[in-house]
């Protein structure tokens, strides 16, 4: 079995001092795959870079302190690229990691923000991944698409959809911008192996929303129909802090 978890750390730094290492050691999954890392490699010293055997690869924003991807994993990736797009690598969205038997997309999706501001980037990003991954698959390649997507898909992925429908994060052009990812060959792992389960990957800092449980659920592991079967179980580590967003996982057979 090969553990994959996914996580938004609402920045690196600031996960480190809520104990990141700590659970890292704990959860020891094959494959980390990190979000909103808002940090470069050099700003970290060896325990990081190196904890606990892991090997690291970096993704970081051109702009300092923004956005960013990063990867810890036990196992060598045969190639650590990026999706080959300026107006998207240049914000450190996205790591292509290829693998013998699959390759591992970990993505940090666009906020499309108050008043649909930045949504046409939002759904640009989303055609070109739905694009990207599809021809992976075409190519004969087992993908495995995760990260905080940054869209409650349906109803049961968050705690108000009637309040929200005019908020970003479930504003129906990016719901559709999913559903046309899911239509084009691929699985929402969490929700093929719990039709009905409520449970969440984020929740807002005010409102003391996450002790009252007011979440959304817009982190995901999904793969491509062909290679679901080999997933085994598919979860969400709720009881996690030191970031908005908790981990999610899966295990791939």
């Amino acid at each position: 079995m090969t553990k994959i978890i996914s996580w938004n750390v609402n920045g690196l730094r600031a996960a480190l001092k809520n104990g990141f290492l700590g659970w890292l050691e704990a959860a020891r999954p094959d494959i980390l795959c990190v979000q909103e890392s808002r940090v470069l490699p050099e700003e970290l010293d060896d325990s990081v870079r190196c904890a606990f055997g892991y090997r690291t690869h970096w993704n970081p924003a051109q702009k300092k302190g923004y956005s960013g991807t990063a990867l810890f994993t036990l196992r060598e990736p045969v190639s650590v690229t990026t999706l080959g797009a300026p107006e998207f690598d240049a914000e450190g969205r996205m790591q292509v990691v290829e693998f013998p038997e699959f390759t591992v997309l970990n993505g940090y999706w666009p906020n499309s923000q108050s008043e649909r501001a930045r949504l046409p980037y939002k759904i640009a990003w989303c055609d070109a991944v739905t694009k990207f991954a599809a021809g992976l698959v075409k190519k004969k390649r087992n993908v495995l698409l995760c990260g905080d997507f940054n869209i409650a898909h349906r109803e049961i992925d968050l705690a108000r959809p009637k309040e929200n429908e005019n908020n970003a994060g479930y504003y129906i052009e990016e719901r559709e911008a999913m559903t046309r990812f899911l239509d084009a060959g691929f699985a929402d792992t969490f929700r093929s192996l719990h039709p009905d389960k409520v449970q969440y990957s984020w929740w807002n800092y005010r409102f003391a929303a996450r002790a009252r449980n007011i979440g959304w659920r817009i982190d995901y592991h999904c793969v491509n129909n062909g290679f679901l079967p080999r997933v085994r179980a598919a979860w969400i580590d709720d009881n996690v802090t030191g970031s908005d967003h908790c981990p999610v996982g899966v295990e791939i057979e």
